[in-house]
């Protein structure tokens, strides 16, 4: 099984996939791993501002390394704010029954109330070198999140009360559900 976690910046999920690989045994791939391979390997003109436009640089190439994964029925998470909402297209029918995605996201309420710890948790996973954090961008970013999963029907686990990784995790194994190849 491949699990597709995506969403806004600064949600969590780089944690979250830590934490399912932690449970689950299985490993994660960092979309931003791979678009930091791009860049310093001069793969691509494409910067670390070009977000919208590096969502779709890579995730052909991810498509391609999550049917490698299907076709050697290995299990991986792969996560970041690049998976696109229409993914479904880059696969057939025998791929799709094998990948479970979903969002998460953080309502515009609790990203104003929680600015500060947003920003000083940025890195509790990965070291970010520069992290500007600008709360206009991080809203309208989740609420696009929000928008095309619904158009997309891709579940969302949004924050809006308080950020608890327990919780979040045991939403994300709601909408994972049992799996041959986990645990």
């Amino acid at each position: 099984m491949v699990i597709l976690i995506g969403g806004s910046s600064h949600v969590g999920k780089t944690l979250l996939a830590q934490k399912l690989l932690e449970k689950l045994k299985i490993p994660y791939l960092s979309l931003d791993h791979l678009k930091m391979m791009f860049i310093r390997g001069k793969l691509t003109d494409l910067t670390v501002e070009d977000d919208y436009e590096m969502r779709y640089f890579l995730w052909p190439y991810a498509a391609e390394l999550i049917k490698t994964a299907i076709e050697n029925n290995q299990s991986m998470i792969v996560e970041g704010c690049y998976i696109p909402s229409e993914w479904r297209e880059s696969f057939g029918e025998s791929y799709l029954k094998d990948i479970k995605c979903f969002f998460i996201t953080m309502s515009e309420d609790y990203l104003k109330k929680n600015i500060d710890k947003v920003k000083n948790y940025g890195s509790v996973i990965e070291r970010r070198l520069e992290d500007e954090v600008d709360l206009e961008r991080l809203i309208n970013c989740s609420n696009e999140f929000k928008k095309e999963a619904l158009e997309y029907d891709i579940p969302v686990i949004e924050i809006s009360d308080r950020y608890d990784i327990d919780e979040i995790m045991d939403k994300a194994l709601t909408i994972i559900g049992p799996g041959e190849n986990l645990e």
